[in-house]
């Protein structure tokens, strides 16, 4: 399912010209390279997204408009505080986080976007382990053999967040809310969004943003 921009929202592009690049960088990124176009829709709201969560129909999806934007230091809210656990159980914790740069791939199985954005963010996982860097998937809809199969599929080996109850999604509503699929969220040694971006990932974007984390900026 695609939803159209809202009339009174600004496009990526436009509120980019009207900020200084030293405070807040917004790209706006090529849907797809080389396989065709795939149409984004403007962000959907939290509500949405939730009762997408739970529609439990596997086809549709609310992808972002392709924008990214990384906030400033001094633009970055309180350190995020959540609380889930992956799919075999194990308890995830922000609060043993700290020190350390955190990637947070919001998804599930039957998003396109999803699958094609999957082998970019396990290249990436696995280029920076060495600095520290984790990484996490938090899947909203799926259950364990859903995720699995697609883990297994595209060569996922950092794991992910059992989320389907939302509450991972509404622990994230105070700070930068994912409001689409996928979403990926960077956050800094400090705990904070560091950086967003609303639909399919660019790996070398996201890289630049991980690297620009991991340097402290």
């Amino acid at each position: 399912m695609s939803l159209p921009l809202p009339r009174n929202t600004p496009t990526a592009s436009e509120i980019s010209s009207t900020l200084p690049p030293s405070r807040r960088r917004f790209f706006q990124l090529s849907a797809l390279s080389g396989v065709g176009v795939l149409a984004l829709s403007a962000c959907a709201s939290n509500d949405s997204l939730a009762r997408q969560a739970n529609a439990g129909d596997n086809k549709n999806f609310i992808a972002g408009d392709g924008s990214v934007a990384q906030y400033a230091i001094n633009e970055r809210k309180e350190p995020v505080v959540l609380a889930g656990k992956l799919f075999d159980g194990t308890a995830v914790s922000s609060t043993a986080w700290a020190g350390k740069v955190v990637v947070l791939n919001f998804w599930y199985a039957a998003c396109s976007p999803c699958r094609l954005e999957a082998p970019r963010l396990e290249a990436l996982y696995q280029e920076f382990k060495a600095d520290g860097v984790l990484f996490y998937g938090v899947n909203i809809r799926d259950r364990e053999p859903e995720a699995a199969a697609f883990e297994r599929t595209f060569g996922v080996t950092y794991p992910s967040m059992e989320d389907s109850g939302g509450g991972v999604l509404l622990a994230m509503t105070q700070y930068v809310p994912p409001q689409a699929v996928p979403t990926t969220l960077v956050l800094d040694k400090a705990g904070r969004v560091a950086s967003r971006i609303l639909g399919l990932a660019d790996q070398g974007t996201l890289k630049a943003l991980i690297a620009d984390a991991v340097a402290g900026k």
